[in-house]
């Protein structure tokens, strides 16, 4: 009956009674009609059918209900988001939904605002634990949330379980949600304002493990601290007179990829080495088990939450100057074209000849004297290693390979965690380098796997969605660019053009920074769908096993199936079915530790702010809504500029533009605008910085052009008309 229901209201957009319903499903007896209304009352508590004013059955779907994530504004009002569109939730439509839950909303058509919704049903709570501080009020204690609620109270259960005084930080789960949230402490974090605890919040918040698990720290007994020739088996090859370099940041700790290099007739012979975690951590064990637990090390300012405990990640396993070290090599004969045209996959000892960082390399290139004195006898290597990676970038542009080069900022802390300073992270010829060898290493992993049809994580870049690609468009056009494609089959390279057109422009930032969130979000999956991104049909993640979990499972794929040749069918199934399961759960991970890092950026930029209220600075508007804009300053702190701090006019948010637009004066704001802006506000417990823009500042003053003037001069037409029909009717 569901699908026979389903489908006549497939057909019918004007909806049906249940009298009509009985007539058409030839209803009859009163089990029948019972039977039909309880599988009616049973669609409508699933959302899937509703009815109108009239009472007439109609799909969900056709009534304006449908699902997605709430998101919840410290002013209080939300968003629920869609994959290509947001409906915005006034704060008393919001009824109960929190921050990130799941939810059931309802499109409201006679709403003063365009594209509003209210909160129907709450499909599933994201929120199940709260950090926050305990205050005390006199002898009895409450909580508060670090998130904002909107009001609601969580009620805590256990204060006397815990040692606690005013501001303790502390952890509390959720066991029941309501008007008031009932919940207990788990876990004091310290005092709020002890040094680190606010970067600790955030990381326990957002679902981080910062401590290791006994189990896992008694395993490190039987971890060596150093080699011997003892433990090196016969399949392992010997590299240790090959000349091998690692370049990484002046304040990297753990290495775990070097690389050698050596010039041929037609080519180089690269090899890509890397650390073989593999060897030390086993499947099944403690230290696997809490490996896959964190899924990724998590990088926030100050500190590093690695995945592997310290005596594995930056001792045995990374692959530290002058010592030996286990690895897995790539070694990789690369053409003039950038092409592989051989290689060989198997385990190596290395013994790393230096430890580089990327200034060092950088001021070589550029010619520094006293470094190229200082390292004459890596001269030769560095020259080649440009040269090669050079013909690996241009191959990899040829394909498609699209490269953002979006501003990234480095926050400087002091020893008590305050931030002094934020400035842009510098990425150079060096970097460059590593990345290109790192990729090609990674390309030519994930084709050998794939061709022997063994398991193995990949890491996929899917081709962007026709809604997003549409999306973007209609954004680059605000910009001034043209952008057409074919939405069903865009190709990479097309997005590629578009971005060496603005390479130089002023608002190639806003441009690069919008392509970028059309595109879907990497991730890692059991078959190889290739990356979108990199233009490649192979790809995955080999060479940082240290700290990501995905990259330690292809390790022990290549030891398993291709340096031990198993055969085992029943193996091969049960790891197939493993890996499925592993890289659904290696997204999340991931996930969460994007979401820490990129909240505790948010956090100390805030906080680095407070002590500039009042400052004013020169920056470009990065994002238009219907409550402001967004302004990015040249070294990536971002404020919102709140629509009713524009005081000369009331401006009107134009969707399709994406712009505001004043009623009166027709000043337009767009994406890309040079403005001055002046700090207002700042609060690092909300993350939250608030801008307004000076008078006199370089926002552009002109009238609308094209749509927008349409869109502007709509109105008082629209007006002008109404009084002629008005004053026609009296006449007659």
């Amino acid at each position: 009956m569901k699908e026979k229901l389903l489908e006549l209201l497939e057909r019918n957009d004007r909806g049906y009674t249940s009298e009509e319903l009985v007539q058409l499903l030839n209803i009859q007896g009163s089990a029948q009609y019972t039977k039909l209304i309880r599988q009616l009352n049973a669609l409508e508590d699933e959302l899937e059918i509703a009815r109108d004013e009239r009472d007439r059955y109609h799909l969900a779907k056709d009534l304006g209900y449908f699902q997605g994530t709430l998101r919840v504004n410290p002013k209080g009002f939300g968003f629920v988001d869609l994959e290509d569109v947001s409906y915005y939730v006034a704060r008393e439509h919001l009824h109960l939904g929190m921050d990130q839950d799941v939810v059931i909303a309802r499109i409201l058509p006679d709403a003063r605002r365009e594209s509003a919704c209210e909160v129907v049903r709450i499909l599933e709570h994201r929120n199940k634990r709260f950090v926050g501080v305990v205050k005390k009020d006199r002898k009895r204690f409450y909580f508060l949330p670090d998130k904002d609620l909107a009001g609601r109270k969580v009620v805590v259960s256990n204060y006397a379980e815990f040692p606690l005084v005013h501001d303790s930080k502390v952890l509390v789960e959720i066991d029941s949600y309501g008007r008031e949230l009932q919940g207990h402490i788990t876990q004091v974090l310290g005092y709020k304002y002890d040094p680190g605890i606010d970067i600790l919040s955030l990381l326990v918040e957002n679902d981080i493990y910062t401590e290791f698990a006994p189990e896992t720290l008694e395993e490190l007994r039987e971890v060596p601290s150093a080699l011997d020739d003892s433990m090196i088996s016969e399949d392992r090859h010997d590299l240790r007179s090959l000349l091998t370099i690692t370049i990484d940041g002046e304040d990297a700790r753990d290495f775990d990829d070097a690389i050698s290099i050596q010039k041929q007739k037609d080519g180089y012979r690269l090899w890509v080495h890397i650390a073989d975690v593999s060897y030390y951590v086993r499947p099944g064990t403690a230290l696997d088990q809490e490996a896959y637990r964190r899924g990724t090390s998590v990088y926030v300012t100050d500190r590093v939450v690695p995945m592997l405990p310290q005596v594995l990640s930056n001792g045995i396993c990374s692959l530290n100057p002058k010592e030996d070290r286990f690895a897995i090599s790539a070694q990789m004969d690369i053409g003039k074209d950038g092409a592989i045209r051989s290689y060989q996959l198997y385990p190596s000892v290395i013994n790393s000849d230096e430890r580089m960082t990327y200034t060092k390399v950088n001021h070589i290139l550029a010619g520094d004297e006293a470094l190229m004195k200082q390292y004459s006898h890596l001269l030769a290597m560095i020259a080649w290693m440009q040269e090669c990676s050079g013909w690996i970038r241009r191959r990899r542009h040829d394909l498609g390979a699209i490269d953002f080069d979006t501003k990234e900022s480095r926050i400087l802390v002091d020893e008590q965690g305050e931030p002094t300073d934020v400035v842009l992270r510098e990425r150079g010829e060096s970097e460059r380098i590593i990345e290109d060898f790192m990729i090609c290493a990674n390309e030519c992993v994930a084709a050998h796997l794939k061709w022997l049809e063994v398991p193995a994580l990949y890491r996929v870049h899917e081709q962007p969605e026709p809604k997003k690609v549409r999306t973007f468009a209609r954004i680059a056009k605000t910009l001034g660019y043209s952008f057409v494609a074919n939405i069903n089959n865009v190709h990479a390279n097309q997005f590629q053009k578009l971005l060496e057109e603005a390479k130089g422009k002023e608002n190639y930032d806003v441009l690069s920074s919008y392509m970028l969130r059309s595109m879907q979000k990497a991730r890692y999956d059991a078959h190889c769908l290739g990356h979108f991104g990199l233009g490649l049909s192979d790809y995955l993640h080999f060479t940082s096993p240290i700290r990501r979990y995905p990259d330690l499972v292809v390790h022990r794929m290549l030891r398993r199936y291709v340096f031990e040749g198993c055969s085992d069918e029943r193996q091969l199934a049960k790891d197939g079915r493993w890996v499925e399961q592993a890289a659904a759960d290696s997204s999340v991970r991931e996930r969460c530790a994007q979401e820490a890092e990129r909240a505790v950026d948010d956090m100390k930029k805030a906080q680095y702010m407070e002590r500039y209220v009042g400052n004013t600075y020169e920056g470009r508007i990065s994002g238009i809504t219907r409550f402001g804009l967004f302004v990015e300053l040249e070294n990536t702190i971002e404020g919102l500029v709140h629509i009713s701090s524009l005081k000369d006019d009331r401006y009107q948010y134009h969707e399709e533009a994406l712009c505001l637009i004043g009623e009166h004066t027709a000043n337009v704001y767009r994406m890309g605008d040079a403005v001055k802006v002046r700090c207002v506000g700042a609060n690092r417990w909300k993350r939250q910085i608030d801008f307004e823009l000076i008078e006199g500042g370089k926002r552009r003053r002109k009238r609308a052009v094209d749509s927008e003037k349409n869109e502007v001069r709509r109105k008082p037409r629209g007006h002008r008309q109404r009084r002629r029909a008005a004053r026609g009717k009296g006449k007659r």
